[in-house]
């Protein structure tokens, strides 16, 4: 594959959701063999000031679909953040993929330069569409998916590095 603004987008945001989809079903599991309730999961944080699992996987799933619209020219479509369940954000996570399997290579031709234009803090922001994706979405995206994993793992499902990671 030819190293392209698809290539470290899409691709990369499809294996990490689908990965982070399987470590919701492990926790899932964890609250069953456990028997305890699997939102008490979905309603945890790492820390007080910290957002709970639910927001991560919401804002993961944002960043990656919000970046690949944006990329490509179009404007993201906006979700109601709905879910409370752990079946309900595996499935805005299938909604997600989804959506961002359906842009093809073709209409990321020119995003490096393309000008992507955010309101950060009710101002607009402007980055060059290589910028954007390497200094704010992919940074932002990991964050809430390592911190997906890690909210989990503290809490005593049995995840490790591959299951972060998934197959290479």
């Amino acid at each position: 594959m030819k190293a392209s603004m698809y290539a470290f987008s899409v691709p990369v945001f499809v294996k990490t959701l689908g990965n982070l989809s399987a470590i919701l079903a492990k926790g899932a599991g964890y609250a069953e063999q456990k028997k305890f309730d699997p939102e008490v999961l979905v309603n945890m944080r790492l820390a007080p000031d910290m957002f709970p699992l639910l927001r991560q996987v919401r804002i993961a799933c944002d960043f990656a679909k919000g970046a690949v619209a944006r990329l490509a020219g179009e404007a993201p479509p906006q979700w109601e953040d709905n879910e409370t369940t752990i079946a309900d954000l595996q499935a805005r996570i299938a909604r997600t993929i989804e959506f961002i399997e359906g842009f093809d290579a073709a209409r990321f031709d020119g995003a490096e330069t393309r000008t992507v234009t955010m309101t950060i803090r009710g101002e607009p922001v402007e980055y060059a569409g290589l910028a954007y994706l390497a200094h704010v979405v992919l940074p932002n995206f990991f964050f809430h998916a390592t911190t997906a994993y890690d909210i989990l793992r503290h809490a005593g499902v049995e995840l490790g590095k591959r299951d972060f990671i998934g197959k290479v």
